[in-house]
């Protein structure tokens, strides 16, 4: 996840941004959205900008549309990655802030969600968001979706008990069209998990995200493919 891809088309941050609002949760501020009264969650783990990105609080509202409580957390407890900090680029942020730590901080948020009575529960993970592969490992959800992944491995994905969607690009340095294709021999080989991988031509790894202009189609149509997954396995 150091690779400049990761850091390519940063957003402007804005904490006011959203339908939602901010709230603590587990143990962590998180952005929320949706009615309290769902039985029905889904967890969205960021990529490095965090939890503040305007088109990513867009598409928790999106996902809360239809039908979900949402929830996405604030995983880098104000410190999200800050291209203009000179002082911290990537390879020394990510020490701070390794992918694993995105599955640790779930679980409480996890069992707040279902303190609170959510039956269902979806997650879904933005490039640093490896977490969706241990919830997904350990059945902690009934779906999970990863974009544009980061530092995860076919062995990752063997391990995964849940319907699971991946859905890449075919320029990305983190997860190049090769490896999305072993993504998908190892889980044809694993009939009882359901799974769904694609990769979209001429489009870069972030675009779900962080689009360009001329990726907002493509981002537009994997946020479809997204909420389709999260309602065919959640609702």
């Amino acid at each position: 996840m150091s690779g400049p891809q990761c850091c390519e088309n940063p957003p402007t941050l804005d904490p006011s941004s959203g339908a939602g609002h901010v709230e603590q949760l587990g143990g962590l501020d998180a952005y929320v959205v949706g009615s309290q009264d769902s039985k029905l969650a889904i967890v969205l783990l960021s990529d490095i900008f965090g939890y503040e990105a305007p088109n990513f609080r867009k598409l928790a509202d999106k996902v809360t549309a239809a039908g979900f409580y949402v929830v996405a957390p604030d995983y880098f407890y104000g410190d999200s990655y800050d291209p203009e900090n000179a002082e911290r680029p990537i390879p020394v942020w990510v020490k701070d802030h390794g992918v694993e730590s995105g599955f640790d901080d779930t679980l409480p948020v996890v069992q707040v969600l279902k303190s609170k009575g959510i039956s269902k529960i979806g997650a879904a993970g933005f490039c640093w968001g490896k977490g969706v592969v241990e919830l997904g490992k350990r059945e902690l959800i009934q779906a999970g979706v990863l974009l544009h992944p980061a530092l995860v491995t076919p062995d990752d994905i063997e391990g995964v008990k849940v319907p699971i969607a991946v859905l890449g690009v075919e320029i990305d340095e983190m997860a190049p069209p090769e490896l999305l294709i072993q993504f998908e021999e190892v889980l044809t080989a694993k009939p009882e998990v359901d799974r769904f991988v694609k990769v979209f031509p001429k489009t870069s790894h972030g675009w779900t995200v962080r689009y360009k202009d001329e990726d907002e189609a493509a981002a537009m149509e994997a946020h479809s493919d997204m909420i389709q997954w999260f309602v065919k396995y959640v609702k």
